[in-house]
């Protein structure tokens, strides 16, 4: 059985290659060949200065490098791009290009197809889960939007499709090859994982000690609130979160991120606020507020009044509160709306690739 190179962490891609035993020069060369300068074949890799012939003949007979296929680029009025791809393992994901002032962009990527979660105003959670995506296929999704962009990509958020710490393993490795020097060189600090409050694997990721930031989707700090509109509260209920986020700011020596996504009418009260500051007392936060997109009506953004109202009593915090841009409202590329759809905005053509040092 072939290995796909881009699955391969650096130390697995010298493992791979151990029995033509490479200087680990040939082996940073591989590597930096497939993620740094972007190959798109084998031979691609093959022919990079610096590749012996012996490796590049075992990567010939052994390797091989499938691609995510681009069903279509579609551009929102206010600059940020959908990308849909097709995977040739099943099924559909989606990836944001995120245009940030003038000289950068970021990119939002999806860990799964679908997903198990089913947050109530979240409209990938309506798909159900169909499977993990492996690893090559997170990263191909910065690749490819990497190749057409005529602006560098310095950061990356897994808050597309699915709950990327169920996908563990291939989520991490992936961070890992998008912060390497050779790989995407991507700071850690710029890499961010959102997550729904999935404690045992937020445990071990403190644990582990990785550089990369969490968010963590809070919504209600009324339980019972909580409950309604995401289910994972049942399973892990917001005491057990709060511990997990305490011992999360406390190694780390920063403001844990409180993603709090406001919703007319359910979510935005004074006792709501109260209730923020009495689950989070003694644990520094910042909140970031992200007005609710659901295209099916059910749940309503604040008016201006309501948010301004709702900010005021979250003085009480002492905290940081920033309000989120969730943008690509029109083309379905907001937060909480990705779920493989085909509507608004300007359908692109596929640009000539852009070559970014």
């Amino acid at each position: 059985m072939k290995f796909h190179l881009k699955t391969l962490s650096l130390p697995e891609l010298e493992a791979a290659l151990a029995p033509v035993q490479p200087s680990p020069v040939a082996v940073r060369k591989v590597f930096a060949a497939v993620f740094a300068h972007g190959a798109s074949t084998v031979e691609e890799v093959c022919r990079a200065p610096q590749v012996p012939k012996r490796v590049a003949d075992f990567l010939r007979e052994h390797a091989e490098m499938p691609r995510l296929t681009v069903v279509e680029r579609r551009k929102a009025e206010d600059g940020f791009v959908k990308y849909l791809f097709d995977s040739p393992l099943g099924g559909r994901v989606e990836a944001v290009r995120i245009p940030i002032f003038d000289h950068k962009y970021v990119v939002c990527i999806s860990s799964q197809v679908g997903c198990a979660l089913a947050c109530d105003f979240c409209m990938t959670g309506k798909l159900g889960f169909q499977r993990n995506l492996r690893t090559w296929e997170i990263l191909e999704q910065v690749m490819q939007i990497r190749e057409e962009a005529d602006r560098p990509v310095r950061g990356v958020v897994f808050m597309g499709m699915g709950e990327p710490l169920l996908n563990y393993t291939e989520t991490l490795r992936a961070a890992q090859i998008l912060s390497h020097p050779a790989g995407f060189a991507i700071s850690g600090p710029s890499i961010t994982f959102s997550t729904a409050g999935m404690v045992p694997a937020i445990r071990r990721y403190v644990r582990e000690g990785h550089p990369y930031r969490l968010a963590f989707s809070v919504t209600s700090a009324i339980p019972e609130k909580r409950l309604k509109v995401l289910p994972i509260e049942k399973a892990h209920p917001l005491p057990e979160l709060v511990d997990a986020i305490r011992e999360y700011a406390t190694v780390r020596r920063e403001r844990a991120m409180i993603a709090y996504v406001a919703i007319s009418g359910f979510n935005l009260g004074e006792e709501d606020a109260r209730a923020l500051k009495q689950a989070f007392e003694g644990i520094p936060i910042k909140v970031d507020l992200i007005d609710v997109t659901d295209p099916q009506g059910k749940y309503l953004p604040p008016s201006p009044e309501e948010l301004k109202a709702f900010r005021d009593h979250l003085q009480i915090l002492g905290a940081p509160i920033a309000r989120r841009y969730s943008g690509g409202k029109d083309i379905g590329a907001a937060c909480g709306t990705l779920a493989a759809s085909q509507y608004g905005g300007v359908v692109l053509p596929a640009p000539p690739p852009v070559s970014i040092s």
